[in-house]
């Protein structure tokens, strides 16, 4: 398994542990598609995304990855407001989950969340839901080439 798959299998794995406690809790998939419903809790979709930025360290030959995720969120609810309550708490949730613990279990050297877009977006069942992407940036090293 490369570093890039093990630091978002570790993000995946934070969120869907940190968000299980929400009642009903949401449902926390990796790189899938959107269900045509939303669950009552939310969907939690973890992108693979992309690699801003590799660094060569030299002594010895190393890089320095830093790779952004992206965490899709999407709620569902009966009024704006209520759709807007919940997405701000499993927002709030995911932050307090990334930065409780940096290192994501020692899968990374640091991992940093990211300033929220908003959209609102129709679903079969559903008259409106509300969803939100935010982006992760997580910093790793590899020994030997940077796409590892």
């Amino acid at each position: 398994m490369s570093m890039r798959n093990t630091a978002i299998e570790a993000l995946h794995a934070r969120l869907a542990a940190a968000l299980a406690s929400r009642s009903p809790a949401p449902t926390v998939l990796r790189g899938e598609t959107i269900p045509q419903r939303i669950p009552a809790g939310g969907l939690v979709v973890v992108r693979d995304g992309e690699t801003v930025e590799e660094t060569p360290i030299l002594s010895p030959l190393a890089w320095q990855i830093e790779h952004r995720a992206e965490v899709e969120v999407t709620v569902g609810g009966a009024t704006p407001a209520a759709r807007n309550m919940l997405l701000d708490g499993m927002l709030v949730d995911i932050a307090a989950a990334i930065t409780a613990d940096r290192t994501l279990g020692g899968a990374v050297e640091w991992a940093h969340p990211g300033g929220a877009t908003f959209t609102d977006v129709e679903f079969q069942g559903a008259a409106a839901a509300r969803a939100a992407s935010v982006p992760v940036t997580l910093w790793f090293t590899v020994a030997s080439s940077p796409l590892a």
